[in-house]
């Protein structure tokens, strides 16, 4: 019988500019991160909820913003956004309804809640100013073993 691999506990973080291209350099970040932990098969769904969340942040944060990566379990990634901006959209929200399909804002992050396997959201008190904001968070898992 094989002994059983144990890998470490791993996270990354991203600390992004407010500039248009830093939504692309967090998707090309992801990208290696994954491969580099093995989890290349959770590239097309991961880079989807990265991107919603890490845009949203640039469009709605007035500052910087960081997106940190860490394995959460086997098979598993956990993807997080914090930014400036203490409002937390929907479907984050608890009283969030689906946006209608004429709407122009909230259909990215309400993609988040359909191809996410979890997600939530955490209000960040900074106890100085302009340290508080929130964390949007989502994980993906890939086929069991």
């Amino acid at each position: 019988m094989p002994a059983a691999t144990v890998s470490p506990p791993w996270a990354y973080t991203l600390q992004l500019p407010r500039d248009p291209r830093a939504p692309g350099v967090a998707r090309s970040t992801l990208r290696a991160v994954l491969r580099a932990h093995g989890l290349a098969e959770l590239t097309d769904t991961a880079e989807l909820l990265a991107s919603e969340l890490v845009t949203n942040a640039y469009l709605h944060a007035k500052g910087a913003y960081s997106l940190r990566l860490r394995g959460a379990g086997r098979q598993r990634v956990r993807i997080s956004v914090r930014d400036t901006d203490p409002h937390i959209p929907a479907p984050f929200s608890w009283s969030a309804e689906p946006p209608s399909d004429m709407a122009e804002r909230g259909r990215g992050l309400h993609l988040v809640s359909l191809w996410a396997e979890s997600w939530g959201a955490y209000p960040m008190d900074g106890a100085l100013p302009g340290q508080g904001g929130k964390l949007l968070w989502v994980e993906c898992a890939g086929r069991p073993e």
